[in-house]
């Protein structure tokens, strides 16, 4: 997918998880324009940042057959609800954060498949 479409397809699953979340309170994310700001701030740390991460990582991601990887996205979420704020796009502990991590990778996986047989 293209960088706009990444980031209004994050947008879109940031709020859509958010509002399943809604009752608990462990993810929050308040209004649209909250939910595109983190996702543009989310592609960008995706492009700086993470391929660093992954590159110091390598071992550890090697030992748990790519399992590492849920880490190092949450990492990223995290540092995406500092960049954003944390009053307006927050996660209630690490746990949420990678299980949050985990769906928008399943979730993104799907959807750019579905993008690329298009």
């Amino acid at each position: 997918m293209k960088f706009w479409q990444r980031v209004i397809v994050d947008a879109i699953l940031f709020i859509a998880l958010a509002g399943f979340y809604r009752n608990s309170g462990n993810f929050v994310v308040t209004n649209v324009w909250v939910a595109l700001g983190a996702s543009l701030v989310l592609a960008l740390l995706n492009a700086s940042i993470k391929p660093f991460l992954q590159l110091i990582s390598l071992p550890i991601t090697i030992l748990t057959l790519g399992l590492f990887s849920i880490v190092i996205n949450a990492v990223i979420l995290q540092l995406t609800s500092f960049l954003v704020g944390p009053t307006s796009f927050y996660f209630s502990s690490f746990g949420m954060t990678m299980w949050i991590a985990l769906l928008m990778s399943i979730l993104n996986a799907i959807i750019s498949n579905y993008f690329m047989n298009r």
